[in-house]
């Protein structure tokens, strides 16, 4: 699949819940942003999964990211994306 057929498909994914232990609760929303622009380029790069285009996927499992103390929430959140993204392969 070429770059123009991949932009010409469109998802909507809704992230009901992103269960993050251990972060500060002012970093919720950093992580989130950082875990959008990952997704959106993941899906915009590697295009979108097979799971995905046969439907809804009604619960998925990313797994879990382990981070050291003091990672930057835009590299948090780039690992939770890429988590959730591998998560739809499985």
């Amino acid at each position: 699949m070429n770059q123009s057929q991949r932009a010409a498909q469109n998802i909507e994914l809704h992230i009901e819940e992103l269960v993050l232990h251990g972060f500060s609760p002012r970093e919720r929303y950093a992580i989130g942003e950082a875990v959008q622009r990952e997704l959106t380029r993941l899906f915009t790069e590697q295009g979108i999964h097979p799971s995905l285009r046969q439907g809804r996927i009604a619960r998925l499992d990313g797994g879990s990211v382990q981070v050291k103390q003091g990672t930057k929430a835009d590299a948090i959140g780039k690992q939770v994306a890429q988590s959730v993204y591998g998560g739809m392969k499985r």
